[in-house]
């Protein structure tokens, strides 16, 4: 499976050497932008421009308090990136869900509250910035509670420690697997050895397919990308799937992606099925005509051949005619 390297940001750190960090393989970095109704990050200007200036893929993050107005909050989210994630340019948004050791910024609100309030916060978003991409970031007891909206793409942040605590060491771990999720990007190390002392990610998607979803692409296809893995992250549905039939929208589960794939293919092996059928029926009859030839007198035996060979042709065709409809 092809992946890419990535960081995220805050004024928690300094500011970066984003042209030397691109030079090293870094292809993706996240600023946070904002807090709550109010709070903007003190860097985050800073942060995103050199990201920008340094052609990575640029990403901005919201720290989401559920108990407050999502709209107020919302609109501090774009208000401090709109500069940034302009019109046409391939920009990554990402709602920040995770509880205060406190628990101050869920309180009050039951899990189903916190889900609405998410999905709200990014319906939002998108409708701020059409074609670009929006995600959530969020952990493993944020997912078991049921925070998290479906067909959502995930930021993951999982440590395993010591052993997974260099890019390499990373991509050579199995991805992981949430709550049965696929996590489009998944944050390995929050302390990681060496100078830098950033977060670090890695996304499981090359550089160029990267590039295009953050743009808007849902049309990519990678060849070392998992089925399942495209159709989770809502990049890749078969054209022959029917509209009527819920695909539409490109928030799927594997379960009805792969029910719509069996009913499509239950209906054409039941066409194939009724077409040997017949084909069996002529079999008989022909051999009904074989035996008359003797008696009647009527047909020679390349006269029956002859018709056997074009109702054979005559049902292929039909056969065919059905498998392409399905």
């Amino acid at each position: 499976m092809a992946t890419c390297r990535g960081m995220d940001v805050s004024a928690y750190q300094g500011t970066q050497n984003w042209a030397s960090l691109r030079r090293d393989g870094l292809v993706f970095a996240f600023a946070k932008a904002s807090e709550g109704q109010h709070s903007r990050d003190a860097k985050f200007d800073t942060h995103i421009a050199g990201i920008i200036k340094a052609q990575l893929i640029p990403g901005a993050y919201h720290f989401a308090w559920p108990n407050q107005p999502v709209a107020a909050e919302a609109a501090n989210y774009i208000s401090a990136v709109k500069p940034y994630a302009k019109a046409g340019v391939g920009f990554t948004h990402w709602l920040d869900l995770e509880r205060y050791s406190d628990g101050r910024n869920y309180a009050g609100r039951s899990a189903a509250q916190i889900k609405a309030w998410a999905a709200a916060w990014i319906a939002a978003v998108k409708a701020a910035f059409p074609g670009q991409a929006v995600g959530i970031y969020t952990s493993a007891s944020d997912l078991t509670a049921g925070h998290v909206p479906a067909g959502v793409p995930l930021w993951y942040p999982a440590y395993p420690g010591t052993r997974v605590d260099t890019y390499a060491e990373a991509e050579a771990t199995a991805q992981p697997r949430p709550s049965g999720r696929y996590p489009l990007i998944w944050q390995f190390t929050s302390d990681p050895a060496g100078a830098a002392r950033v977060d670090q990610s890695i996304a499981y998607l090359s550089e160029a397919a990267l590039r295009a979803w953050a743009g808007g692409d849902t049309t990519t296809q990678e060849d070392d990308m998992g089925l399942q893995d495209k159709i989770l992250l809502g990049d890749w549905i078969p054209a022959a799937w029917p509209k009527d039939e819920g695909l539409a929208d490109k928030q799927i589960t594997v379960n009805t992606a792969l029910g719509s794939g069996y009913a499509h293919a239950r209906r054409a092996a039941d066409n194939t099925t009724a077409i040997l059928a017949q084909l069996g029926a002529q079999q008989a009859t022909i051999a009904k005509l074989v035996d008359a030839i003797g008696s009647s007198g009527g047909l020679t035996v390349a006269e029956v051949q002859a018709a056997a060979e074009a109702g054979a042709k005559a049902a292929l065709a039909t056969l065919g005619d059905k498998l392409q409809e399905d």
